[in-house]
């Protein structure tokens, strides 16, 4: 497991190394506790809290806005790992040993929804967090308190491109914009987006994916664009696609693309109309031997003098609704939960991804392989 000490005092500087992928590598650090309160040493455990968020320059900003300004709070070490993929297999694996070795883990929603109905996850207590009223309501859970907001969306790069693509439909059309596009390699979102491609409109998106007509549908348009693919599995690729020019279009995570223009005078844009967003969130692993300051780290990272700093960072929106009223003008633009971005953006269906993704998942991987 690859942990890192955090620092606790301001003096104390370390030095982050930098990384553009999914993961992030790092020596170890001991942080000196010498002089740093402990008025909130809660844990019992030797091992002192431990966090899993989804790694790369993501992490590197929850570090610095969450993980370091708590361990200099409590006078106590925080450890941090990568959980980047298969949250609910990787829960299981660690309940199920009987002593977890993660206190928080960050899970997409279909993880968490699946988690928390399976008993792998401890309750939040919302009356520590101000109460569920604070937050957006995609952020509320019995077992889980949102941290992110992010889309995936049509990418495409504005300098290559001056008519630009409007819809999924525009990104199955090779004709009018030829050359090879770049999607994820999971059945979820690829579904989606070729029954968007094929007239389905938002509203009725799960409904007709919940039909076996549907289903078979979905696929005899991945059919038409399958020989035009390059499939990603990290974050990263398919913007690294985009500027390599061995794409001309990408299905991306939108918290990458503002940042990357500001940072290599790059022009891409964001397609938001048919894009999907869906919610991070933190939990506490059931049995997790830091339980009770596992806690207080959630009500830590969600006050709104901390959150309202993450968007600086990263374009992701924000859970608690005071901080995410005070984000600049500016940033807000960038954000899947600004109002204009939502309108005609779809919300991901958790529910439908846990009925059926394993059986879907099977397929696709088949389909992709042959």
């Amino acid at each position: 497991m690859r942990l890192k000490y955090l620092t606790m005092v301001a003096a104390i500087s370390i030095g982050l190394s930098a990384c553009g992928g999914d993961s992030t590598t790092a020596s170890n650090h001991k942080t000196d506790t010498s002089n740093a309160s402990s008025t909130n040493n809660s844990s019992s455990s030797q091992r002192g809290l431990t966090i899993a968020a989804s790694g790369g320059t993501f992490q590197d900003a929850l570090r610095t806005i969450y993980f370091e300004p708590f361990a200099k709070k409590i006078g106590q070490p925080v450890l941090e790992d990568n959980a980047d993929s298969g949250s609910y297999g990787i829960a299981q694996a660690k309940v199920q040993s009987g002593n977890p070795n993660w206190d928080i883990m960050q899970m997409e929603a279909e993880d968490l929804a699946r988690s928390c109905s399976d008993g792998l996850l401890e309750k939040i207590d919302w009356d520590k967090l101000g109460g569920k009223e604070k937050y957006l309501p995609a952020a509320v859970s019995d077992c889980g308190v949102g941290q992110i907001f992010w889309s995936t969306a049509l990418v495409y790069d504005s300098e290559k491109i001056k008519d630009a693509p409007q819809s999924w439909a525009d990104f199955w059309d090779v004709q009018k914009y030829p050359g090879k596009r770049t999607m994820r390699r999971t059945a979820k979102y690829a579904l989606e987006f070729a029954l968007l491609a094929d007239g389905v409109k938002n509203e009725a998106l799960y409904q007709v994916l919940r039909t076996p007509e549907g289903v078979d549908r979905a696929f005899k348009k991945l059919d038409e664009l399958k020989p035009h693919v390059v499939w990603w599995d990290a974050g990263a690729q398919p913007l690294q696609f985009l500027a390599s020019n061995e794409v001309v279009m990408a299905a991306a995570y939108n918290g990458r693309i503002a940042g990357l223009n500001r940072e290599n005078n790059r022009h891409f844009k964001i397609v938001w109309p048919q894009s999907i967003y869906s919610v991070d969130s933190w939990t506490i692993l059931k049995g997790a031997s830091n339980k009770d300051l596992a806690m207080e780290f959630l009500a830590f990272a969600s006050l709104p003098e901390n959150q309202v700093k993450l968007p600086d960072y990263m374009d992701y929106g924000i859970a608690n609704k005071e901080a995410a009223s005070q984000i600049k003008p500016e940033i807000a633009l960038n954000l899947p939960t600004t109002e204009d971005n939502l309108k005609q953006a779809i919300e991901l269906d958790a529910d439908f991804w846990i009925d059926n993704s394993e059986e879907l998942t099977q397929r696709f991987n088949a389909w992709v392989g042959s």
